[in-house]
C-alpha cells in the first residue's frame, strides 16, 4: 500500500459512496416516536419563536411566566415537576383575571384588554378547562367518595377535588358549587 492507501478514513482513494450517509446513522428517537417535550421546553421554544417573529406581547408574557417558575423554584430550592409548573401558570392566569376586574373597575379597558391577551397566551400551556357538566360530575363523585352529608364536610370534598381540578377549573367556582350542593344535601 502506498502513502496512506490503507483503507482508513484519510485514504485518498476512498470515495463518497464508501462513507455512511446521514440516513445510515442511528437516530436518538425512531421517526414514529416523537421526542418527549416538557412544558419547560415548550416555553423556551415559544419565547424564542416570539423573539424571532417580533411578537413583543407574547415574548414578554412568556418571559414573565418563566420568571415566576424560576422564582418559585429558587424560593423552594428545588426543580419543579410538570404538574407544579402547571400550577404556577394557573396562578399567573388567576392573577391576570383579578387584574382585569381591577382595571375594569378603574376605567382602564386598554389594560384589561392587555391582561386578557396575556391570559389567552398562557392558556395555551394549560390543560383543557373542565366544562360545567364535568365539574358537576366530579362534585357528585367527590360527595359519593367522601360520604359528605352537610356543609361541614366541605374541606373533605375540596381535598378530594383539588388534585383533579387543579389548573383546569377556578377554585372559587368549584368551592361555590360544592357549597351549594352540600347545603342542598344536609342543610346547615
Amino acid at each position: 500500500m502506498r502513502n496512506g492507501a490503507s483503507g482508513r478514513a484519510g485514504d485518498p482513494h476512498r470515495t463518497d459512496r464508501d462513507r455512511p450517509s446521514a440516513t445510515d446513522r442511528p437516530r436518538a428517537f425512531p421517526p414514529e416516536v416523537p421526542s418527549p417535550v416538557t412544558l419547560r421546553d415548550r416555553l423556551d421554544a415559544e419565547v424564542t419563536a416570539a423573539m424571532r417573529s417580533g411578537d413583543a406581547l407574547r415574548r414578554d408574557t412568556l418571559r414573565m411566566a418563566k420568571n415566576a417558575i424560576y422564582n418559585a423554584e429558587k424560593r423552594d430550592q428545588r426543580t419543579y415537576a410538570e404538574d407544579e409548573l402547571v400550577t404556577i401558570l394557573a396562578k399567573e392566569v388567576k392573577t391576570r383575571r383579578e387584574s382585569i376586574e381591577a382595571f375594569e373597575k378603574g376605567g382602564r379597558p386598554e389594560l384589561a384588554a392587555k391582561e386578557a391577551a396575556e391570559i389567552a397566551i398562557l392558556s395555551e400551556f394549560l390543560p383543557r378547562a373542565l366544562t360545567p357538566a364535568e365539574i358537576d360530575a366530579l362534585i357528585a363523585e367527590a360527595i359519593a367518595a367522601t360520604g359528605a352529608a352537610s356543609p361541614r364536610d366541605m374541606g373533605t370534598v375540596m381535598g378530594w377535588l383539588a388534585p383533579r381540578t387543579r389548573g383546569r377549573a377556578d377554585g372559587k367556582v368549584v368551592s361555590g358549587l360544592v357549597t351549594a350542593r352540600l347545603t342542598g344535601l344536609g342543610g346547615g
